[in-house]
């Protein structure tokens, strides 16, 4: 691969990851202080909430590097396991944070009355940890070994003498000299199996079921609910029956789209990576590169969805710009009066 085409390549993730990091970054940190700002939402589910949105900011942030893993660059060995094991450690916190924020809602709804009792609820500061120490420890392993870095020969010593004097001190990678960093020296194959197929596809998995059971017990009380009004025989209840069964057939319609969007291009996105990688492919080719961005943005914009959808979360967000559009509009109503 010759220097232009990395530069080519880091042009083109800048043009897609930059817009895609601020808006993200942006949006979580206005969530995030419309939270603060409202007393009320100061409880444990928006905590984790909270948590979830700290995390998607640091996603966000890691962005604009997590393409750049699949380049070749001359970095010493601590560098290089840094760009590859901090950008990693965020991701896997979002996803467990992300995690978290669904199995507290499902408690929350399938078991309402013994809600408070559940281990997320009375220990918050282990919950916590428990979304972000996990990603941390796995992602840190390569830089206690589990990596496939190659040490160079006696002949690569030979090449530099001050190296030679150095060889039986330390080896040339970890002496600070720059070397060929790459990720399939960081991460072992066994790692990234281990890290898609044991941790990542799971934890997409169980999301997608904790929705899908949370939207069969509501059908399950819409049911009930319809039941009840046919029994009692209130006036209007048919029309009330179709407005509810509506609106169910709407979050089924917006929780499907919502999953496809935002999961479907992720996954897609890991396994051509996986694919890619045990077949000995390019990974830093500019198509992967767009696939990756695209993947890791629409899982980033979850929390984005999940707050707007909530009204008391952007509520001073809401009256702070209504009082803006207020005080334009004023000026403009007396800047057009008469002198």
């Amino acid at each position: 691969m010759s220097w232009t085409q990395p530069q080519e390549l880091d042009r083109l993730i800048l043009i897609i990851t930059l817009p895609l990091s601020s808006a993200i970054i942006l949006t979580n940190l206005l969530i995030i202080v419309g939270i603060a700002c409202n007393r009320q939402l100061h409880t444990t589910p928006n905590y984790f909430f909270l948590s979830l949105l700290v995390a998607a900011v640091c996603t966000g942030v890691a962005l604009p590097f997590v393409p750049r893993m699949g380049l070749d660059r001359p970095l010493p060995f601590h560098a290089c396991m840094l760009v590859h094991i901090f950008p990693n450690f965020l991701l896997l916190s979002f996803l467990f944070n992300l995690v978290m924020v669904h199995y507290e809602r499902y408690l929350c709804i399938a078991s309402p009355l013994h809600y408070s009792r559940f281990w997320v609820h009375r220990c918050f500061p282990a919950a916590l940890l428990a979304v972000w120490m996990p990603p941390l420890l796995y992602a840190s392993l390569p830089a206690f070994g589990w990596n496939s870095w190659s040490e160079p020969g006696p002949q690569d010593n030979s090449t530099n003498p001050v190296q030679a004097g150095r060889a039986g001190n330390c080896s040339r990678s970890k002496c600070g000299v720059s070397e060929l960093c790459s990720y399939r020296q960081v991460f072992p194959k066994a790692f990234i199996y281990v890290e898609v197929y044991g941790l990542l596809l799971p934890g997409i998995i169980s999301i997608a079921a904790m929705t899908a059971r949370v939207l069969c017990l509501a059908h399950k009380q819409l049911r009930d609910i319809c039941r009840l009004q046919r029994a009692v025989g209130q006036d209007g209840g048919q029309a009330r029956e179709q407005r509810l069964n509506l609106r169910y057939a709407k979050c089924v319609a917006v929780v499907s789209l919502t999953f496809l969007v935002c999961w479907v291009p992720y996954v897609v996105s890991l396994h051509m990576s996986v694919v890619r990688f045990h077949g000995g492919g390019t990974v830093g080719s500019s198509s992967n590169i767009v696939l990756s961005c695209v993947g890791i943005g629409s899982m980033a914009i979850i929390p984005v969805i999940l707050g707007l959808a909530n009204r008391q979360y952007t509520e001073p967000i809401r009256e702070l710009l209504g009082k803006l559009r207020d005080r334009c509009s004023g000026r403009l109503i007396s800047g057009d009066g008469p002198a």
